[in-house]
């Protein structure tokens, strides 16, 4: 693991930092009170406190996400995060110590709280050069993928409703893409200078598959319901939606629906006749609402 990710890491039993440790061709990160942590052959790191009461996404989802991303439907949202992550990285440099403090912004840490494959994350880690980056999901199929996002990435089971397995004031950016939010633990770990940037569904987000497929509805006050959630430890600093129209075959439309939230609460049969049913090539508009948050 990059000497510089591991910094930053904390034991999830007991907060003390952690090294990594070797026994013959075993791999883990052990604390001082000798907390050990192993390290999967696939290469993220096992970082739950006990176990997690649920294991996130299906080696399904994931196939289905992964090949819709590697597509380029949603590098519409890469792009904008990378471009939010790159404004906060010069901001944090420009108010910190001159030069940028050591522990943050000589190489700033960019964390992914609900990672899924970590694509994003490598998006945004390939727009900043001086970057490390941290994919956090507790979905051990998409921690495999997230581990090999990008050469400088490391990947870690975690639960973010939990403690963070992260140093205070340790992150310079963290993102949280159709993820939990967990505002405590967020504002605890973010410098103060650092920033959150949130990716929710706008309200016409697959708007025409939402309609033909009888999917689940974006809330009307999701917004507001989003800044409610981060618990008043933070702040809006900026707001924007992105949009796009995708033309998609029926295969990808399927790949769409089941690598999100639908997947867990449609009937398989009905949506398969529902996606048989519909006209090709299919429409879809992408519509989803990048925030800015800053700590309190």
């Amino acid at each position: 693991m990059d000497p510089r990710i591991l910094d930053r890491l904390r034991c999830p039993v007991c907060g003390e930092p952690l090294e990594q440790a070797t026994a013959g061709t075993a791999r883990a990160l052990r604390c001082p009170r000798r907390h050990s942590f192993d390290i999967a052959r696939q290469g993220y790191v096992n970082l739950l406190a006990g176990r997690a009461p649920h294991v996130g996404d299906t080696a399904e989802m994931v196939a289905a996400r992964a090949d819709f991303l590697a597509a380029g439907h949603y590098d519409v949202i890469s792009a904008a995060l990378a471009a939010a992550a790159t404004d906060a990285v010069v901001r944090l440099g420009a108010t910190g110590a001159e030069p940028p403090a050591p522990d943050v912004g000589a190489y700033p840490l960019v964390v992914d709280a609900g990672a899924g494959t970590g694509r994003y994350l490598g998006a945004v880690l390939a727009a900043l050069p001086h970057a490390v980056g941290l994919a956090l999901d507790v979905s051990k199929p998409a921690l495999r993928r997230a581990a090999r996002a990008h050469p400088r990435a490391a990947a870690a089971l975690a639960d973010t409703w939990q403690r963070l397995p992260l140093a205070d004031a340790s992150t310079a950016v963290l993102l949280n893409v159709f993820a939990p939010r967990n505002g405590t633990e967020f504002h605890r770990v973010l410098d103060p200078a650092g920033t959150l940037l949130v990716v929710t569904p706008d309200t016409d987000h697959l708007t025409e598959l939402v309609a033909a497929l009888d999917l689940l509805r974006v809330a009307p006050d999701k917004a507001g319901r989003v800044t409610d959630s981060l618990g008043g430890h933070f702040t809006p600093v900026s707001s924007a939606v992105h949009r796009a129209e995708l033309t998609l075959t029926r295969p990808e439309a399927a790949s769409l629906v089941g690598m999100g939230p639908s997947a867990w609460h449609t009937d398989p049969d009905a949506l398969t006749a529902r996606l048989a049913a519909l006209p090709e090539p299919v429409r879809v508009t992408v519509a989803v609402r990048v925030d800015g948050y800053r700590p309190r």
